[in-house]
């Protein structure tokens, strides 16, 4: 399932969803926050596909936040309000989720709905252009616990707080500097740069990097001590395919062909 807005598209073991509203500077409309899980489902299904990329459909933009040009039909009312912000909530929390890495390649304005997507990314690579805010004190609203713990474990509660209590607009330098994004590229080399850090996901023990997504994600949820899945995870490894090939690799001084997906 996909809307011309936003769509999915795979080449090789890589896998992108495009932001497609370019008039709007992809501002995510209701009909894009329901499509967003089922692509995310799909990419998750499909065995060939291995990490996942988000972007905006050209170098103009990521996404500059919701379509506020939605707010005063869909938003106007209560009951409107919790069916769109049921939409955002499921589909920042597919993405939060997803078992596979992710990696948001920000050019342009990262802006509020924008930002909420990227923040729920593993990875957040920008060129120079990228401009990040989340803005609800701009619009009288409040943001979920879980995409503001997005935020705050990101940046610590200081950040948190001047981004979302003063909705400014900060630069892409502000950004790597408190954590919000990890790469800065040029214009020029944020697809080749972002493209080569997807590749090299790829080439990694699978079985090893989304088990240990999901560990750092039970950290974060304030798990402090193994649990019977965590152990059952690292169990699991040593019986795996790619820990024999990966030992085969090292003791004959080789790259590792890794084959689990």
């Amino acid at each position: 399932m996909s809307t011309n807005h936003v769509y999915l598209e795979k080449k090789g073991e890589v896998a992108t969803i495009y932001f497609n509203q370019p008039e709007k500077r992809n501002a995510l409309t209701h009909e894009m926050w329901k499509t967003i899980p089922s692509l995310l489902e799909d990419a998750e299904q499909d065995r060939g596909i291995k990490v996942l990329v988000l972007r905006g459909a050209d170098e103009m933009a990521f996404a500059a936040g919701a379509d506020i040009s939605e707010f005063k039909t869909l938003r106007s009312t209560p009951e409107g309000a919790k069916i769109y912000n049921d939409a955002c909530h499921k589909a920042e929390r597919r993405l939060a989720h997803f078992k596979k890495p992710t990696i948001a390649m920000i050019q342009g304005p990262c802006i509020g709905g924008g930002c909420e997507l990227a923040l729920a990314c593993d990875f957040r690579f920008s060129d120079t252009t990228g401009r990040f805010g989340i803005t609800p004190a701009k619009l009288g609203l409040v943001y979920s616990l879980n995409a503001t713990k997005q935020l705050v474990d990101l940046v610590g509660p200081a950040n948190a707080k001047y981004i979302l209590l003063s909705g400014k607009i900060i630069d892409v330098q502000r950004a790597f500097r408190i954590g919000l994004i990890d790469e800065v590229y040029s214009p020029e080399e944020i697809v080749s740069k972002t493209y080569e850090f997807a590749e090299l996901l790829c080439q990694n023990a699978q079985f090893t990097v989304r088990s240990m997504k999901y560990i750092i994600s039970e950290i974060m949820r304030g798990v402090a001590e193994d649990t019977e899945e965590t152990k059952r995870l690292r169990q699991d490894s040593f019986s795996t395919e790619d820990y024999r090939e990966g030992v085969r690799a090292f003791l004959e001084k080789r790259k590792p062909d890794f084959k689990y997906s």
